[in-house]
């Protein structure tokens, strides 16, 4: 083993090495540091999942990729997708793929003696991912659509069922209009109600039955407006976009899920930079904190250090033992700030009790995502640039005098 780090150890497992100020100095290093750690985690974890949570409830509502005719441009009413070049086998069969499923929308308004509510009717086939869409229903049923004829269920938004004083079983008519024609009235029975706490969904999607949109799009039995494809994990989309524009005809065109409502990927793009400005000034109150005890540890010990230098010992190995010092002052700081930080993020995990409006979050409580990489990262970052940040101030060692040191009191 090293002098310096022999001898840091020494001073710092000892008993008697401490004064009261000394006491003091390295308890407010060290509650620097575990509130530093606290801070960063929440902020992390917090920030990523909120992330991570807002994307997948827009990809398992709409698909993590959506295939459109480009004649749809932003349209609600789909144009009927091209078939020329799209290849729907090789995407089913691509490794990262869970599903696929074809969907028509068309729009129209919801009325009844209450109140009316303009909607997005999306209908579904009978290859609807019921199972993945089921996280979202609040009451009833997802669509069971079949194909043949017309399924006259729809399954509506918690908050176009309170607009319209609806619940299960309720009747409600909905009136479509097509350019040049007389509306299009079609009473559907409410068979389930959803609630995703993304705005732009709930406001305005209904779920039904595709044969209804064929109907009233006069397109063919077997067309269809678009595709919504699912991947077995959010972060699969970016890497197999490109695979799939490949596999979907030059007349089509797909899009991510964040991509369809922009004022929600600026929303998640302020999540970066929260973070990285959370967690420098967190470092950099700690950085202050632990430079203060090592210059505080420096003028406590001058002289044990006129001593050392009386003895042979070189400025670089006695800056090296202090800064060892101060580094494992830091610790157990370290070691309850994760304890601290884990915790409180595993009840919220767990228990849910931080609630948030989603109007304005997307969420309904605060979503934690723990990643292993980046907890083990902070604390080591800090470490590590805590260890950098003391070589400068410990040169104040190379200025002092071993004589005069030793007559320091």
């Amino acid at each position: 083993m090293s002098f310096p780090l022999y001898f840091s150890k020494k001073i710092a497992f000892s008993k008697d090495n401490k004064n009261n100020l000394s006491r003091v100095i390295i308890f407010i290093g060290r509650l620097s540091v575990a509130l530093g750690i606290i801070v960063s985690l929440i902020t992390v974890s917090t920030g990523f999942g909120s992330k991570k949570a807002i994307k997948e409830r827009l990809a398992d509502f709409s698909g993590h990729i959506t295939v459109r005719s480009t004649r749809s441009n932003s349209s609600y009413n789909t144009s009927v997708l091209d078939n020329q070049g799209l290849d729907l086998k090789k995407i089913r069969e691509l490794p990262d793929v869970a599903s696929v499923q074809k969907y028509a929308t068309v729009t129209g308004i919801m009325r009844n003696e209450h109140n009316f509510a303009g909607i997005i009717f999306k209908g579904v086939g009978k290859d609807f991912d019921s199972l993945r869409f089921k996280k979202f229903l609040i009451a009833g049923t997802s669509p069971k659509v079949t194909e043949q004829g017309f399924y006259n269920g729809v399954t509506i938004s918690q908050k176009i069922a309170t607009d319209l004083h609806l619940k299960v079983k309720d009747s409600i008519v909905t009136v479509f209009s097509k350019a040049d024609q007389k509306p299009i009235y079609r009473k559907f029975e409410v068979v389930g109600i959803y609630r995703t706490d993304i705005k732009m969904i709930d406001d305005q999607f209904v779920l039904g039955g595709i044969n209804h949109v064929r109907k009233i799009q006069d397109m063919k039995p077997d067309e269809i407006g678009g595709l919504d494809i699912f991947f077995k994990n959010v972060d699969d989309t970016d890497r197999n976009l490109p695979e799939i524009e490949k596999l979907i005809g030059y007349k089509n065109y797909a899009e991510k899920a964040t991509e369809k409502f922009p004022q929600i990927t600026d929303w998640i793009s302020i999540f970066d930079t929260n973070i990285a400005l959370i967690i420098i000034i967190m470092l950099i109150v700690v950085v202050i904190n632990i430079i203060m005890v090592l210059l505080i540890l420096i003028i406590e010990r001058t002289n044990s250090i006129g001593l050392l230098k009386t003895l042979g010992a070189s400025n670089a190995q006695i800056r090296a033992t202090f800064i060892n010092y101060t580094l494992i002052i830091m610790i157990p700081g370290l070691l309850y700030g994760n304890a601290i930080g884990l915790g409180l993020i595993f009840i919220q995990k767990i228990f849910g009790i931080i609630k948030l409006n989603p109007e304005n979050y997307y969420v309904s409580t605060v979503p934690v995502d723990l990643n292993p990489i980046a907890i083990i990262s902070i604390s080591l970052g800090i470490l590590l640039i805590s260890g950098l940040a003391l070589i400068v101030p410990s040169y104040l060692i190379s200025k002092i005098s071993p004589v005069k040191a030793i007559k320091y009191n």
